[in-house]
């Protein structure tokens, strides 16, 4: 669909959803799984640890592997995944009365990787539950792209993801950079809701934190990360799942 009036720019609701995307470093997804699928999804979710908000190792199990290609080919979250985008990581989160947490803001700065590659741009290797991490330049951080898939649904009282949107678009940010945004930043704060089987895409360096809950609900999160198939500087992704 296109306007006269705008020449040819694209209206469709997939462009505008990419474009939206490209400026605010986030954006809402309906209709990624229905009822029935998030139903069937909850019992093959792991049990946490007590005191733990989460894990990063579910893209070793085939049915989460299967599930990033299908959410990868939902055609909002195509739109904005290069062509050829592998699932790097996926992390569940969970948030409830027993397991409440926060995360001040701050940008996703580690990637995982398959094993340490010695260059001066790269930085801040750690271990995570097992898995070898590193924080790589801002260059390849702008190419990552993230899906937040609710399980359960997530209201205001839930402690939902907020957003600074349009924060990723200054890169990196350096703690005087991060604390100024934080105190104004230039389009607010939104928070994610979102009801189970719905989504937020997001760009790793969008300024992002989550308050704890306040309500008496069970909140799970499978958070999936996707990356360019040959990242630079000699890195490999552990188990790139397509």
């Amino acid at each position: 669909m296109r306007d006269a009036g705008l020449g040819d720019r694209c209206l469709c609701r997939r462009c505008v959803a990419s474009a939206d995307f490209a400026a605010d470093g986030c954006q809402f997804v309906a209709g990624l799984l229905d009822p029935a699928a998030c139903a069937a999804l909850a019992p093959r979710l792991v049990e946490l640890e007590p005191g733990s908000a989460g894990t990063r190792c579910l893209l070793s199990e085939a049915w989460c592997r299967q599930l990033a290609r299908q959410l990868a080919a939902h055609p909002v979250v195509a739109a904005v995944l290069p062509p050829d985008a592998v699932a790097l990581q996926c992390t569940l989160f969970e948030k409830s009365v027993e397991r409440n947490w926060l995360v001040p803001m701050h940008q996703d700065l580690s990637v995982p990787v398959a094993e340490r590659v010695d260059h001066a741009q790269l930085r801040g290797w750690s271990t995570k539950e097992g898995r070898l991490q590193v924080q790589p330049p801002a260059a390849l951080l702008q190419r990552l792209v993230a899906l937040r898939l609710q399980v359960d649904d997530c209201g205001a009282d839930d402690g939902p993801l907020r957003v600074l949107p349009g924060t990723h678009l200054a890169g990196r940010l350096d703690e005087v950079a991060a604390s100024s945004l934080r105190r104004a930043p230039p389009h607010g704060e939104r928070a994610c809701t979102a009801r189970s089987g719905q989504g937020w895409l997001m760009r790793p360096l969008l300024l992002h934190a989550s308050s704890r809950a306040r309500g008496s609900s069970r909140r799970r999160v499978l958070h999936f990360v996707w990356g360019p198939a040959d990242p630079p500087l000699g890195l490999r992704w552990p188990q790139p799942a397509g």
